[in-house]
């Protein structure tokens, strides 16, 4: 009778726990569905001060009023509860560049645009507004348009063997056929590793460093210099459909890394230590894999108009609108002349969200293009507050 009044405690504590637990998993914040990820905001309560020129807002405007000429220009776009067309997004941008180039003093451009634009909010992961921000940027890297015993990791263009298909508008499957049935396509391992792309004429160009070649995967463009000086620029070009995954989390979760170590900076001089099979043992963690191509301007983003340094962000496509016009609030690093953050300050910026990745999922993140060189690399490598997201749209 004891041992069943025991077993009976021990029943009744465990179904407590789980009750417990259940309704704490009841009551975790949810993510904003899409038509819910923006909700209305009062413009004449935001301060719109821009910390940038006025001439890199307009060239990103008009990348963007290209798009919705183009590619673009048959979209439909879910703005919070209402759908808008390319036309609506062009009058937003077109419209908003009129107020920019006129001659009106700084505080009645802010007035009007207050007055004649709908201002929302990005609600956030967790629905409360704060939305993480990140920054990406162009690396340089040595290469050579021939293998050499120098320059021996190459960069492939997308193999002919990939199959693409439309899943839904912002969603496709990439797969490859093997015995009559589709497959996944090989993974970073398989690549890497096994070699099984070697031998098929894919070879864009080879580098010398295969960890700044991962840096090359991780922003999806980038600068590579020849030994006679020229200068190549490589794009993304489509990827092998496999989803991405961080080898620096991973490694911390496994506390084979210092937490002093994780930042993109501290990684790639860690990762340089070790030898060639441990950086593919280690960066093999991410099955995500990028094929290139060369391009003749600057790097382009989703919309297939060119990035513009520090005005184009990088947000999740089914989620908030392409092309269009955003606002942005959070802190920035303040950099010595060696590069190293000595203080962050405050400040605010249009942009135009004109890119997606691998990485920035959901209503909560953005990317933000920091542009090329050492500056640029250690503003992105530093990069990672929390902030505010606005999109204007015409009323």
């Amino acid at each position: 009778m004891k041992l069943l009044k025991i077993g009976l405690l021990l029943m009744l504590a465990v179904l407590v726990l789980l009750a417990g637990c259940a309704k704490k998993e009841a009551f975790r914040p949810e993510a904003p569905r899409p038509g819910e990820a923006l909700v209305p905001a009062d413009a004449r309560q935001l301060d719109l001060v821009d910390d940038l020129d006025a001439e890199s807002l307009l060239t990103a405007i008009d990348r963007s009023l290209l798009f919705y000429d183009g590619s673009g220009k048959n979209q439909i776009f879910r703005i919070a509860d209402r759908q808008v067309s390319a036309q609506q997004m062009k009058e937003t941008l077109i419209a908003f560049r009129n107020i920019l180039v006129s001659d009106i003093p700084v505080g009645e451009k802010n007035r009007r645009i207050a007055d004649e634009f709908l201002l929302l909010r990005a609600a956030g992961e967790n629905g409360d507004g704060a939305v993480l921000f990140t920054g990406y940027y162009e690396p340089l890297l040595e290469g050579s348009l021939t293998r050499t015993e120098k320059y021996k990791y190459p960069l492939y263009r997308p193999p002919p063997d990939i199959v693409v298909e439309k899943i839904s508008k912002h969603e496709t499957r990439i797969s490859r056929r093997e015995n009559g049935r589709l497959v996944p396509y090989y993974s970073r391992r398989e690549i890497d590793v096994d070699g099984v792309l070697q031998g098929r004429g894919l070879e864009l160009i080879w580098v010398s460093d295969p960890v700044e070649l991962n840096s090359l995967h991780t922003q999806g463009s980038g600068k590579i210099r020849l030994e006679d000086g020229r200068m190549l620029t490589v794009s993304y070009a489509q990827n092998n459909g496999r989803p991405f995954r961080s080898a620096t989390q991973n490694l911390l979760n496994e506390s084979k890394i210092d937490p002093g170590n994780a930042s993109y900076r501290g990684f790639k001089a860690w990762l340089k230590g070790k030898s060639e099979k441990e950086i593919y043992e280690i960066l093999s963690y991410n099955e995500r894999y990028i094929f290139f191509r060369f391009v003749e301007s600057e790097p382009v983003g989703s919309l297939g108009q060119p990035v513009t340094p520090h005005r184009s962000i990088a947000t999740d496509p089914a989620y908030f609108p392409q092309g269009a016009l955003a606002f942005i609030r959070l802190r920035k690093p303040v950099l010595d002349e060696d590069y190293r953050v000595v203080r962050r300050v405050e400040f605010s910026r249009f942009v135009l969200n004109q890119d997606k990745g691998s990485a920035i999922r959901g209503p909560g993140r953005v990317d933000l293009f920091c542009g090329f060189g050492p500056e640029a690399q250690a503003i992105a490598g530093s990069l990672k507050e929390k902030g505010e997201l606005f999109f204007l749209l015409l009323k």
